[in-house]
């Protein structure tokens, strides 16, 4: 790349990286759906049609908040594993249920972005999925890990899976490289489906008035999540 197409390259990021910006400040205000490019536009002092140069659309924007969320969520996760390896698998679940409620408590109006009510007349785009897929693939290895370690702990009592599940959990088992029995990956998707709804719960306010100690709430929460698929904390 010449020099001069290196700065313009520079200064192109430059603008994007403010755009974004500008952009999930309006999400705290504005919330998703009312995510506008010519306010961008506005506040950056830009005419309107100069910022489609950048994103031609608002869902194009919409798409990269998206991806940069979960890139991001999932960065907060494998580091937190990443600091707890050697410890038992329990300590590591715990470790990055953890990371997930910290991240989403510290950005709650993008947490709201990835996993509130979706915006209504945006799809996502498969350019999504991999970066949604980094901080389950770090819960999967972590159940795998204990699998084949013999770490898991037997099951209590737990209702026959149906068998019109077996080929989603195949399919699920795939996407994430979860290499562990259908019965064990189904409690897995159901912790972290459970890690989910209690720091949505938090962060939507389902607990006001009702739990007032969130944090040691949380922890015993993903303890009982934690060792319903297996893993003793």
């Amino acid at each position: 790349m010449t020099r001069a197409g290196t700065a313009r390259a520079r200064v192109r990021a430059e603008l994007t990286r403010e755009i974004t910006e500008i952009a999930r400040r309006q999400l705290a205000t504005e919330g998703a759906a009312g995510l506008s490019l010519r306010a961008v536009a506005r506040e950056m002092g830009m005419v309107s049609s100069a910022i489609y140069r950048y994103f031609p659309s608002r869902d194009d924007l919409l798409t990269a908040l998206i991806i940069d969320g979960y890139n991001a969520v999932g960065e907060a996760v494998e580091r937190a594993d990443e600091q707890a390896r050697g410890r038992p698998y329990g300590e590591r679940w715990l470790a990055v249920c953890r990371a997930v409620r910290e991240w989403a408590l510290a950005h709650p109006h993008e947490y709201a972005l990835l996993y509130g009510s979706p915006v209504p007349g945006y799809k996502a785009p498969q350019d999504t999925v991999s970066a949604a897929m980094r901080d389950t693939v770090v819960f999967a290895r972590i159940v795998t890990e204990a699998y084949e370690a013999g770490a898991l702990e037997p099951a209590g009592p737990c209702p026959p899976l149906p068998d019109e599940l077996r080929a989603d959990l195949e399919r699920t088992r795939g996407h994430v490289r979860m290499d562990v029995p259908d019965e064990v990956a189904a409690r897995a998707l159901t912790a972290w489906a459970g890690l989910f709804g209690t720091v949505s719960f938090e962060l939507f306010g389902q607990f006001d008035n009702a739990i007032d100690n969130r944090a040691p709430y949380f922890d015993h929460a993903m303890t009982l999540l934690g060792r319903m698929v297996g893993l003793t904390i």
